[in-house]
């Protein structure tokens, strides 16, 4: 019988979408030994549209060799039918996504979690930004997670756009990031910068704010 599940590369999760996927340093995962537990993405195809393409799981470590382990599976499984409680696991350091080390190393994830406003033609189309701005945040937070006050737009937009709330969604700073991180560096900037891109050289310059 074919195997339903295969397990998922996280470093390339962590390259494509490096601000909001958590990937734990090499440095951590080197600490692994015996007895530490660590969490995997078991990818599966199921005929039902409702499930989801993956569970996560956690394993236990039976076994280091370098940056390949062997483990049982500490989870019973919802969706995978050939897949158990117990089983044996084997898989290397680009599976592991989550473990029961601390890492005191700087995540770049939990940095950029804050909120911002951005297009939705930003977020699923991928369009350029072309201005983006930022104003005083509003004052509700949830979880320690607040609004970071900026705001992304392409540039083109006209009154009706902006006054039109269904065109923008409330998302982490993160997510812009994955997009663009172009302007990194500018994110620090204080309440009431505004950045337009330049079209000749693509590199975005202070602008005077009209909010």
């Amino acid at each position: 019988m074919t195997q339903s599940w295969y397990l998922i590369d996280a470093d390339e999760m962590a390259q494509e979408s490096k601000y909001t996927f958590y990937k734990p340093s090499k440095r951590i995962i080197q600490k692994l030994e015996p007895g530490n537990i660590c969490k995997l993405i078991f990818s599966f195809e199921s005929d039902n549209p409702e499930h989801p393409s993956a569970e996560r799981m956690w394993v236990i470590i039976d076994h280091v060799d370098n940056n390949k382990f062997v483990g049982h599976l500490d989870n019973e499984p919802f969706y995978i039918k050939d897949l158990k409680v117990g089983d044996i696991i084997e898989f290397e350091s680009k599976h592991i996504i989550d473990l029961d080390v601390d890492d005191n190393e700087p995540n770049i994830v939990e940095k950029y979690l804050d909120r911002c406003f951005a297009t939705k033609k930003i977020i699923y189309e991928k369009n350029k930004i072309g201005y983006f701005y930022r104003e005083e945040p509003m004052e509700e937070e949830k979880d320690g997670i607040k609004d970071s006050g900026w705001r992304f737009l392409e540039g083109d937009e006209n009154q009706e756009d902006l006054d039109d709330s269904e065109n923008s969604q409330f998302v982490s700073l993160g997510l812009i990031l994955n997009i663009d991180d172009s302007f990194l560096e500018l994110l620090e900037k204080p309440i009431g910068s505004a950045f337009a891109r330049n079209k000749e050289t693509g590199k975005f310059i202070h602008v005077d704010s009209g909010h």
